[in-house]
């Protein structure tokens, strides 16, 4: 018979400089978020006092969890439901919250950009520690904006000299010759995300006169063709569209002084059938390739809507049902 841990009772002292309502959120949802988690125990607020009681295990974390979220609250972080449903995740991984959430990448036009989960803090650590680093993950996992947020980084503290910004134009082929409009208007729908998520982080005043300049470039992939790309920070976003060959044409345009980020979503394949993703062989070509990274994703990286995780994980379900279907051998033939 195992013995229950043993009850334990503990009272944490909340700083009068920080306000009650940034700790317990507003209606106390912060705390419902962490009684949720506790079922087994049993958290009292109490003007700056919040006791707890409950199994020794459970009681050490959830105090463990309130000073994390007191750090943060110290670096002017503000706290959400989501972010102290991650919390709770890194702590249950023996990983210091603060130490993912408080680590900023860049601060633009009153807002500062840092990873919200420990996959994503792997991912930027990734981007720091290697040339060639792969994202890949189901939308709404950062893997694009944490990538040109690290780009502008580099660019701003002088590590680089110039962002580049490609993806493949999907669906371009002889459909592109039927839109009207100059090439760089037909082109420029597949290059929106990457505009967008710059218009975040570089004044877009000053955009243009950067793009004019060279100092950023966003373009699609067959203009990397025949290049040598130096002292540049270079993203392939969409890898998943892109062919074998492609994948191996823009991966050998790499310079000197360069660092490169591939950014996919295996599931959300746009080519032609028969036709093999990159970035799906990729990984069995580079894996074992000294300063080559994987950075791997998964719906709990998804900072978007939560409904947006669920939908990743259901249609994850979905596909692997009809994959064992497919797999199935057909006994009426038999």
């Amino acid at each position: 018979m195992t013995a229950s841990p043993s009850p334990s009772h503990i009272v944490v002292i909340v700083p009068t400089s920080t306000p009650m309502v940034s700790v317990t959120g507003a209606r106390d949802e912060l705390i419902r978020v962490i009684e949720k988690s506790f079922s087994d125990s049993v958290i009292l607020v109490r003007g700056n006092e919040i006791t707890i009681d409950g199994p020794k295990p459970s009681v050490d974390l959830i105090e463990t969890l309130i000073s994390e979220m007191l750090v943060m609250l110290r670096t002017g972080q503000g706290l959400t439901p989501e972010s102290v449903e991650r919390s709770i995740a890194m702590l249950r991984s023996d990983v210091r919250p603060a130490d993912v959430l408080t680590a900023n990448i860049i601060s633009s036009r009153g807002r500062t950009i840092r990873a919200k989960t420990l996959n994503q803090k792997r991912y930027v650590d990734a981007i720091d520690e290697n040339t060639i680093v792969f994202g890949i993950g189901p939308a709404g996992t950062g893997k694009t904006y944490l990538a040109v947020a690290k780009a502008v980084q580099a660019l701003q503290s002088k590590q680089v000299t110039r962002i580049i910004l490609t993806r493949p134009a999907v669906e371009a082929g002889e459909r592109l010759g039927f839109l009207p409009g100059t090439l760089s208007e037909k082109i420029d729908p597949y290059l929106r995300p990457l505009y967008d998520a710059l218009h975040d982080m570089v004044d877009p005043d000053s955009i243009p006169r950067l793009m004019t300049s060279g100092t950023i470039e966003v373009a699609p992939l067959a203009y990397m063709r025949g290049r040598t790309l130096n002292d540049a920070f270079i993203i392939l976003d969409e890898a998943q569209n892109t062919s074998a060959e492609q994948m191996k044409m823009f991966l050998t345009r790499l310079g000197f002084g360069s660092t490169m980020v591939i950014t996919g979503d295996v599931t959300q394949i746009d080519l032609p059938s028969g036709t093999a993703s990159g970035l799906r062989v990729v990984r069995d070509i580079l894996t074992e390739i000294d300063d080559v990274a994987f950075c791997e994703l998964t719906s709990t990286d998804v900072v978007r809507h939560k409904l947006v995780g669920k939908i990743v994980d259901a249609y994850g379900r979905y596909d692997e049902k009809r994959a064992s279907q497919d797999q199935r051998p057909d006994r009426r033939n038999s």
